[in-house]
């Protein structure tokens, strides 16, 4: 059904971030200071669609969603034609301001803090999804628990979200679902509709730990065979061919006959990394990637992690992204870790 279908269709968050380093992240009635700003896209449909474009510019991607008539949105629509990325499907609105994430790194810890504004993102309705005419293999669609319509009930459907992966099937996508860090009780509740609806699942740790109701990690140490017996608990409840597990130390894929493969991630300087936003929409990226090029999973999660290691080295979600060749051969130069 998909064999004849090429390339990568984005849905969901578009959103303006404004990614901030700061010294350390305050106390209440504290104060930090600003060590460097940069703006840039931000959001799982538009970071995914950037990485997907810096690893192959003629990779052919597209994308749906919705932004805003202002300063934001044309930003937003700029940084698609320049990467390449057909829009036709990015609807603009007047009747709210483009979404905004203010992204904080803190340099003591190199811990992330994100605080975001909904705006459009809570007026975009699976009615925004049109596959009409798409020659797409696979949507990858996201975030559960940043849109205020999706995330509600729809038609039949238990949300949004459920609605748009029906549809995509129905018209012969594949599907991936991208996910937010929010409370577990919220992403399980938001995201167990989607499972049979899903061909693929790629998440972190905590989240398929949520998913699973499951503890997989403690003191920030991710326990690997925690998040294998998680991930077989979710393969039950859906209909992926395919769930991926990734953390600071590797990451895991069960695939449907229950197999696994594990793959530790890139050995990268301590003095290159600037920030993990967007590591884990680099990592899906060159994931998805793979896996649509036909490559074997342990080649896919090896690019995966070379992709998500790159993004490291900026402070923006996809700024330090380069070709899938590039990526490869640095993380190579750099090394692996020894093991998962």
């Amino acid at each position: 059904m998909t064999t004849s279908r090429r390339g990568i269709v984005t849905g969901g968050t578009w959103c303006v971030d404004r990614n901030r380093a700061i010294d350390a992240w305050p106390h209440e009635d504290g104060a930090a200071e600003i060590l460097a700003t940069e703006l840039y896209g931000g959001g799982s449909a538009c970071n995914l669609a950037i990485d997907l474009k810096k690893l192959d510019p003629g990779f052919p991607v597209a994308t749906i969603g919705l932004i805003g008539d202002d300063a934001d949105g044309r930003f937003l629509a700029h940084q698609a034609d320049i990467h390449g990325i057909e829009r036709a499907r990015l609807a603009v609105t007047s009747a709210a301001e483009t979404q905004f994430t203010d992204a904080y790194v803190s340099q003591r810890s190199g811990r992330r803090t994100h605080i975001f504004f909904q705006g459009t993102g809570a007026l975009l309705t699976p009615d925004h999804f049109d596959f009409t005419g798409l020659t797409a293999r696979i949507l990858h669609l996201g975030l559960p628990g940043a849109h205020k319509h999706m995330d509600g009930p729809w038609q039949d459907g238990a949300n949004g979200w459920v609605t748009v992966l029906r549809r995509a099937r129905d018209m012969g996508l594949q599907t991936n679902l991208e996910l937010f860090s929010i409370a577990p009780d919220r992403i399980a509740n938001l995201v167990r509709p989607c499972l049979p609806h899903l061909d693929y699942l790629i998440v972190n740790d905590f989240e398929i730990g949520a998913l699973a109701r499951m503890q997989t990690s403690s003191d920030g140490v991710t326990a690997v065979s925690t998040c294998i017996e998680a991930a077989r608990a979710i393969m039950a409840q859906g209909g992926m061919k395919l769930v991926v597990v990734h953390f600071p130390a590797g990451a895991i894929a069960l695939g449907r006959e229950g197999d696994v493969a594990t793959a530790p991630s890139v050995n990268i300087p301590q003095g290159a990394i600037v920030s993990a936003n967007g590591a884990g929409d680099a990592f899906a990226a060159g994931l998805l990637y793979g896996v649509h090029e036909g490559w074997q999973v342990p080649a896919a999660l090896e690019l995966a992690h070379a992709t998500a290691a790159m993004s490291l080295k900026g402070l923006s979600t996809c700024a330090t992204v380069q070709s899938h060749q590039a990526c490869l051969e640095q993380a190579r130069i750099w090394g692996f870790h020894p093991t998962v």
